[in-house]
């Protein structure tokens, strides 16, 4: 319960703002989006979980308290806020006023800019997964029909094959879109994940994920999961406050989750858990991918994430039983 005290409490405290900015239906809108976001970022904590347990017991405190106005205010604010006046071509106050005052008119102008989004969120969220699938020092394989087939196992040993793959869906991406806009957005996701590995790479795996990169790494990651959060946000509300509130109060509740699974070592335990939030994740790349031609269900997509990760426990968990009865009976 000690891990999900403070999110209780900004729990308390985003409804009470919830209800003074839209009365009880702003606090039952509020409530759901929190939950909307739980349940599309549960990989993310597993994922983030991952990348946490290097970290040093500062800069895990650093990513629950800093991270948390970076997530509200920064990625679920200030950055769809930034990609619409990208897409738009206006100015940042001038989509900040209209998002504040107009926000029929900023849904509006953000579902103009959702195909960009998609596509940026879909490649960095691609690369997550392929650095992964692709990774040949990986020990455990769940999978393994998929995993250690003649065909993968060579992909894994040809350099940046990760990397290669990912150009070709993004040159794939571009011929059958034909917009220039939609390509740029995808290819500038893929240099910012190569830029932030290439600082790990610089300074040492340890070292750069146990301070500044590791914490941008995650923020990044982290606002990739969001972009979907955001956009079908508003199907259930206009007001950006309300929104903002309510993904905030979900993302202090991923935060806490991380740090649990960091705390009780429980990714350590089941040992098929990241592979679960990987494939998720590889999934959402590819939901991602979908909407800018289909109109693809946030249920379904939500769906897909727990289901992968509940498949990725009873699997862990059988493994675990087996390990304990072999210890019992030698």
């Amino acid at each position: 319960m000690k891990y999900f005290f403070s999110s209780f409490v900004i729990a308390l405290i985003g409804l009470c703002l919830a209800f003074y900015v839209g009365n009880w239906a702003g606090v039952f809108i509020c409530a759901l989006l929190s939950i909307l976001e739980v349940s599309l970022s549960f990989d993310n904590a597993v994922v983030n979980a991952k990348v946490l347990h290097t970290m040093s017991e500062k800069w895990r405190k650093r990513f629950i308290y800093w991270g948390i106005p970076v997530a509200v205010f920064g990625m679920r604010f200030f950055f769809p806020v930034l990609i619409v006046a990208i897409a738009a071509r206006m100015g940042i106050f001038e989509t900040l006023h209209i998002a504040m005052y107009d926000p029929q008119s900023y849904h509006k102008a953000l579902e103009q800019s959702r195909f960009e989004i998609y596509a940026f969120g879909g490649a960095f969220l691609l690369m997550v997964f392929l650095q992964f699938f692709l990774d040949s020092k990986r020990e455990e394989q769940w999978l393994k029909w998929l995993e250690a087939n003649r065909f993968t196992q060579s992909l894994t040993r040809i350099p940046y094959s990760a990397v290669l793959i990912a150009c070709v869906v993004g040159i794939v991406l571009l011929l059958l879109t034909k917009n220039y806009l939609i390509g740029a957005a995808y290819f500038s996701a893929l240099v910012l994940y190569l830029l932030i590995h290439s600082f790990d790479a610089f300074f040492g795996t340890e070292s750069a994920r146990n301070g500044l990169v590791g914490f941008l790494y995650l923020e990044i990651l982290d606002a990739s999961f969001s972009f979907d959060g955001v956009i079908g946000a508003f199907a259930l509300s206009d007001n950006i406050f309300i929104i903002m509130i309510g993904l905030g109060v979900g993302a202090m509740f991923v935060r806490s989750l991380t740090l649990y699974l960091v705390e009780k070592e429980t990714l350590q335990e089941y040992i098929y858990l990241e592979h679960g939030a990987h494939y998720a994740i590889g999934t959402l790349a590819l939901i991602m991918f979908l909407k800018i031609f289909i109109e693809v269900s946030e249920i379904i997509t939500g769906l897909i994430g727990v289901g992968f990760i509940t498949l990725a426990f009873v699997c862990s968990t059988i493994v675990k039983s087996r390990k304990s009865q072999q210890q019992n009976n030698p």
